[in-house]
């Protein structure tokens, strides 16, 4: 039934179809039944997306209002209500009423019928802050324990069940047996509560719609004979309550059009299921499915090592992505013997291309956990150049550290009174507004600090029962703290203060899924403060980190994890820490077994195709973690890229002219596989490579050697443990073992 849709200007010649290939074309025009567009990384999947919903209106197929156009986030949302204006030659066009986020639309349709379910139109969305308070709130009146079972973990549980479109009811068997079965008691009544608030949270958008679907008969036809069609982007993504509210509005003639790449599902530890997309064909019978090949960004041996990288994993459907473009430079791979060479390293790269005429702007570092970031900001202030952390927090502005740094400014000034606040009840110590505004009367009525104050009242009986006990504790624990700068090194007292605060330990209790990352963070801080004599210098080198950081702005390299990565592209790409249990994920392994490892390897194929003209990775021969060494080993994924793409760079941190060998890496892979921690010494691989630390050269180029006493004008005497190229490992007599320039120290 051809329709008069309204448009500002109707096309007769179909302009917009013009410069797309035949396989964009044929996306675009294939109009009728099910459609899943197979659009590999930089093959224009938004165009095509696009010109389809342009093509739609210009052919008069529907109305603007009789068309569903669904995305992840208002940002793509917002670009394809631009995109279709401009290929229509109209204005905004208003009447795409339903294209948007996958909560906005179906908030929107709550709030027409939100009485059938319980709820007035009027309905609050809560933020994960309400979320969590309420819950608290829950688990106090239910009398569950929040230690053992903290409100951001049984939301994550909660969260899990919504994803899945499970209603309090639908929680059985082993699922409802989750934290000793004190989650479901917590959901039935959260859900509860809710409707008493007249509240939902975001999960509750899908899981409602679905409710008022099956419940609701004709507000599901109504919907389902209103959209015509139906247009989903980021398909891979889509969890199972999302992917069960596609099919019921697609119901009444399957013009549902999922556009995706099952090679980029890196979201399944937030609810994604990749087999949304790879059971299309089986769950829409007589689907039309069209493969997205040519790249329009990546040259082509970027585009072959991500082909034969991907070409790994058993659960995809398959596509090989090809370019008209150049060959262009093939991938580097570098060996280095720590995160501070790897720093170094990627710095002297940027500086390069800096000077070849290439813009920050067109640089970015992907890593694969947040950690990895401090060594890079720190060397890049070292140099002076720009950088951004996208999608996070700079290193020392993370609430971990921030929390952490807080109470070494109290050890290191008792009247630093914005730390001592910060911290005073983090983590929980029973001390609430009403003993904090005490302390603020008493202090200001005697012109002294909080930790005197504090003190004061103690000593005076002014605090009671377990208050006065938990103040007394804190209190005392400061004055040992502090009581240990002369003795030991501040690494060693960050640690004792993170641990004994119990402040590690509420990370440790906490299974959201940020908590992990924190504490990999608290790990690289503790990591980070072997590289000061002292702990002045320390909280100093932070201040002068903030104030350079407020006035970093304009052309800036771009510093980010390869999750906040997707979507994105640049010219230079540089992946450092391929590296056995850090990429791929050791934590990803050992919880999801080859579903995780799969992951992993779509996550390093994003990564490899964010880049444009050059891609650069990296590993460390070691990792030091909590203050010790630690070996490490290539990730598996390099011996999986294929050779005819790669180039092994001069050097590095094993001694040899290139990366270890490729059969030696595919025997290491095996082990793995096998169950074998291979990353442990005295294995076969291992002996033929030999560890790190002894097949570095004997003497530098400066004539040091192992075994000779040296000193450095900051760290003092010590001793050489090892020697490499201009590199020298030294174990300083008064601090610990550090990594630095032969130059920069001379003969004891």
């Amino acid at each position: 039934m051809q329709l008069s849709a309204q448009i500002d200007k109707p096309l007769n010649n179909p302009d917009y179809i013009s410069g797309l290939n035949p396989e964009q074309q044929r996306a675009v025009e294939t109009t009728q039944g099910p459609v899943l567009v197979l659009s590999g990384a930089g093959t224009g999947k938004t165009r095509v997306l696009t010109t389809r919903i342009a093509h739609i209106l210009a052919s008069r197929l529907a109305f603007p209002n009789e068309i569903l156009a669904v995305t992840f986030t208002n940002k793509a949302a917002r670009e394809m209500a631009e995109r279709v204006s401009h290929l229509l030659g109209s204005g905004p066009n208003k009447n795409l009423h339903y294209m948007g986020t996958f909560h906005s639309v179906s908030a929107k349709i709550l709030r027409k019928h939100a009485e059938k379910i319980g709820f007035t139109p009027t309905f609050t969305i809560l933020d994960t802050d309400d979320q969590i308070r309420l819950l608290k709130a829950l688990s106090e009146e239910l009398h569950i324990d929040v230690k053992y079972h903290p409100p951001k973990m049984m939301l994550g549980i909660i969260q899990s069940w919504k994803d899945r479109g499970l209603v309090p009811e639908k929680v059985t068997g082993e699922q409802a047996n989750k934290a000793q079965g004190k989650a479901i008691l917590l959901y039935r009544a959260y859900q509860q509560r809710l409707k008493s608030l007249n509240a939902l949270d975001f999960g509750d958008l899908i899981l409602h719609n679905l409710s008022l679907f099956s419940g609701f008969p004709e507000a599901l036809e109504e919907y389902a004979g209103r959209f015509r069609y139906i247009l989903v982007d980021e398909y891979q993504d889509t969890n199972v309550a999302q992917y069960l509210w596609l099919r019921l509005l697609s119901l009444g003639h399957h013009n549902l059009c999922c556009v995706g790449d099952d090679d980029q599902s890196i979201y399944g530890w937030r609810g994604a299921e990749v087999g949304n997309i790879l059971r299309f064909e089986q769950d829409f019978p007589g689907a039309a499915v069209i493969r997205l090949e040519q790249n329009y960004r990546s040259t082509k041996h970027i585009l072959g090592a991500a082909s034969g990288l991907i070409a790994k994993n058993h659960e995809r459907l398959g596509k090989t992505l090809w370019t008209d473009g150049e060959d262009g430079e093939k991938v580097r791979i570098k060996s280095v013997w720590d995160g501070d060479e790897e720093a170094i390293f990627v710095g002297e790269e940027i500086e390069a291309l800096q000077r070849a005429g290439s813009r920050l702007s067109d640089m970015a570092i992907l890593v694969r956990a947040g950690f990895q970031t401090r060594a890079f900001e720190e060397r890049f202030l070292k140099l002076g150049i720009s950088y951004k952390v996208i999608g996070g927090l700079r290193f020392y502005e993370r609430a971990e550290i921030r929390d952490a740094i807080a109470y070494l400014r109290v050890i290191h000034e008792p009247n630093d009174d914005l730390a001592f606040e910060r911290i005073i009840n983090t983590p929980k110590r029973g001390i609430g507004n009403a003993t904090l505004e005490q302390m603020h009367t008493t202090a200001r009525a005697q012109n002294i600090s909080l930790t005197r104050a504090a003190r004061m009242i103690l000593d005076a009986g002014g605090f009671k029962g377990k208050l006065a006990t938990s103040i007394h504790a804190l209190l005392n624990q400061f004055e040992r703290w502090r009581g240990l700068l002369a003795s030991h090194p501040i690494s060693e007292i960050t640690d004792i203060v993170i641990d004994e605060s119990g402040y590690r330990s509420m990370w440790q209790a906490d299974k959201s899924i940020e908590a992990q990352g924190r504490l990999e963070n608290l790990k690289e801080l503790v990591r980070a403060m072997g590289e000061f004599e002292s702990l002045t210098a320390f909280l100093e080198h932070v201040g002068l980190i903030t104030d350079m950081d407020e006035a970093a702005q304009g052309d800036m390299v771009g510093i980010m994890t390869l999750h906040a990565a997707k979507g994105l592209e640049f010219h230079h790409v540089f992946l450092p820490g391929l590296e056995e249990g850090l990429f791929p994920h050791q934590r990803a392994l050992d919880e999801g077994g080859r579903d995780s490892l799969e992951e992993e390897r779509r996550l390093a194929y994003v990564g490899i195709t964010r880049a444009r003209q050059t891609l650069t990775i990296s590993y460390a021969a070691n990792r030091r973690i909590y203050n010790q060494w630690q070996s490490s080993i290539p990730s598996r994924f390099i011996a999986e890229l294929p050779e005819a793409h790669v180039e092994r760079m001069e050097g590095g941190a094993y001694g040899m002219s290139r990366a270890p060998d490729r059969t030696l890496l595919q025997q290491q892979m095996k082990a793995i596989m096998a169950g074998q921690n291979v990353a442990r010494p005295g294995l076969a691989w291992e002996a033929s490579q030999k560890p790190a630390t002894s097949t570095a050269p004997a003497t530098t180029k400066n004539g040091y050697s192992k075994g000779d006493r040296v000193f450095h004008i900051k760290f003092g005497y010590g001793t050489v443990l090892a020697a490499q190229g201009t590199h020298l490992e030294i174990g300083f007599d008064k601090t610990d073992v550090k990594k630095v320039l032969a130059d920069f120290v001379k003969r004891a």
